[in-house]
C-alpha cells in the first residue's frame, strides 16, 4: 500500500525550506466501514518507527535510586524524584509539568505511580515506561523513535499524528509513513483504509495511499 518513494521525495523536496521554521511532516489516515465509537474498535497502537520522528522530546524518570539518577544526570534526562509522588498527584502545576516529557520509571515504582498518578497521566497516554533490561539512555533513544496512534475527539473516521520533520532524509520519513500505515493496516484490515496524506506543517497533502 505504499506510496511511490521518488514521488514522495520530490514532494518533501518541494515543500522543505519554505517557512521560518522548522516544518514537522504529519500523517492522516482516513478510514471506512468502521465504527470507532464501539470500544471493540477503538484504535490505540503503538509504533516502533524505523527512524526518529525528528522532533525529540524531552524525556523524565521517575527514580528514588542514586544511580539511575546519576545515569540520568550523565545523559541529560530529567530525574521526577518517586518519592514525591503523592504530592505531585495533589499541585496541578506538576501534573501539567508532566506532559512536556516522554516518561520512564524504575520498575517498583510503577505501582505506586499508578495509584498516584495514573487517573491523569491514563487517560493523557502518558504512563511511563519501566525501565526493564535496558540502560536509561537506551530507552531514551527508543521513546523518540516511538508513537501512539489512536482515535482522538469524537471518534472521527481519522487518525492524526507526526512522522517525521522537513530536514529528515526523504527516504527516512517514508519509511516511518510506511511503518505507521502497515501498524494500522494490520490492525483494522485493508479494506478499512480509506486513504492516506501526508503533508508538512503548512503544505498541500501528498496521497500515500
Amino acid at each position: 500500500m505504499a506510496g511511490d518513494l521518488e514521488k514522495f521525495s520530490s514532494f518533501i523536496a518541494e515543500n522543505k525550506g519554505q517557512r521560518k521554521f522548522k516544518q514537522t511532516v504529519e500523517l492522516a489516515v482516513n478510514f471506512k466501514g468502521i465504527d470507532f465509537t464501539k470500544q471493540d474498535n477503538k484504535l490505540n497502537v503503538e509504533v516502533a518507527l524505523p527512524y526518529s520522528k525528528g522532533k525529540v522530546k524531552k524525556v523524565a524518570v521517575f527514580a528514588t535510586d542514586k544511580n539511575v539518577a546519576d545515569e540520568a544526570a550523565k545523559n541529560g534526562i530529567a530525574v521526577i524524584d518517586g518519592n514525591e509522588l503523592a504530592a505531585i498527584a495533589a499541585d496541578q502545576k506538576r501534573l501539567n509539568s508532566l506532559l512536556e516529557y516522554d516518561l520512564v520509571a524504575q520498575p517498583n515504582l510503577m505501582p505506586s505511580i499508578a495509584k498516584s498518578l495514573g487517573q491523569f497521566l491514563g487517560p493523557r497516554n502518558k504512563m511511563p515506561k519501566p525501565l526493564i533490561g535496558v540502560t536509561l539512555s537506551a530507552l531514551a533513544n527508543e521513546l523518540n523513535k516511538r508513537i501512539s496512534v489512536r482515535n482522538r475527539g469524537k471518534n472521527l473516521p481519522t487518525i492524526h499524528c507526526v512522522v517525521g520533520t522537513e530536514d529528515m532524509d526523504p527516504k527516512q520519513i517514508y519509511e516511518n509513513v510506511n511503518e505507521v500505515v502497515g501498524s494500522i493496516t494490520r490492525k483494522v484490515g485493508s479494506s478499512h483504509i480509506k486513504s492516506a496524506y501526508v503533508k508538512l506543517t503548512m503544505s498541500k497533502p501528498f496521497r500515500f495511499v
